[in-house]
């Protein structure tokens, strides 16, 4: 089946192509939508690219950090600015993954990918997107719940809350290989401080069902309390609480319940 490739000089026109076309689908890093084109996905007849340089900017000058749609991990690795977001992007692939892979592609990355929107949405992501309704932006967690219908849609940005400290961001990616398997679980918490509590606990993980979620047992365990071993277990123990993980290849479900509380006492704890 012959596919279309059609390039643009901007995002605008880009995302009106893909509106208008139901088999469109965009083409950034390409390690998804090459993938299922190689696998013979009919689905898809025209691949849509823009040359836009505001899908790979990168905004790190202020409480909230801006990352182009079009962003891969490697350069997120090259900056300095974004020490926070090495550990997640460092986890995706290898090498030449990182190199091609994009921050708006992960969005889109099926179980057991995905790993960095676990950190987006453990750190209150907002996702800009543009399509026939216009431009807008959305939470993360309700762009997640509806990313089965967002083939019409283009992502042009995300912006994430930076961590007041290095201690109120962790991130930790259980994998068969290290570094560039697919998920056992991930998990990432944000874990903000007033007045020696806890402030608006976020903790996401990855691998526990159909999209990346959030642990709000967990984090409703933690909230306005000190981090001390005894909040840590309740959060541990709540872990499971909403999840639907499913059997695959790197684990079963019951495997994935099994230690989704081992884990995360130990990110909790600061373990390595």
């Amino acid at each position: 089946m012959a596919v279309t490739v059609k390039t643009f000089t901007s995002a605008g026109e880009a995302a009106g192509a893909l509106s208008s076309d139901r088999s469109a689908r965009y083409l950034g890093g390409g390690t998804l939508v090459m993938r299922a084109l190689n696998e013979g996905d009919v689905t898809i007849s025209t691949v849509v690219r823009a040359h836009d340089q505001a899908l790979t900017r990168i905004d790190a000058s202020g409480p909230r950090v801006t990352l182009g749609a079009g962003v891969t991990f490697a350069r997120i690795l090259a900056e300095r600015d974004l020490a926070f977001l090495h550990a997640p992007a460092r986890s995706i692939g290898g090498p030449a993954v990182r190199n091609m892979g994009t921050v708006g592609g992960n969005l889109f990355a099926p179980t057991p990918y995905g790993d960095f929107t676990v950190a987006l949405l453990a750190l209150d992501a907002t996702v800009a997107v543009q399509g026939g309704f216009g431009a807008r932006d959305v939470p993360i967690e309700e762009f997640l719940q509806a990313r089965d219908r967002q083939a019409g849609t283009l992502v042009l940005s995300v912006s994430c809350t930076r961590p007041a400290s290095s201690e109120a961001f962790r991130y930790r990616k259980i994998a068969r290989i290290k570094p560039k398997g697919g998920s056992v679980i991930t998990l990432a918490a944000h874990l903000p401080v007033s007045g020696g509590r806890i402030a608006g606990a976020r903790i996401a993980l990855g691998s526990m069902a159909p999209t990346q979620i959030r642990a709000r047992a967990a984090e409703r365990a933690l909230e306005g309390r000190s981090l001390d071993a005894a909040t840590i277990a309740a959060a541990a123990s709540a872990a499971t609480e909403g999840t639907s993980p499913s059997d695959n290849a790197l684990g079963s479900a019951w495997y994935r319940r099994e230690i989704v509380g081992v884990h995360l006492r130990r990110l909790l704890s600061g373990q390595e």
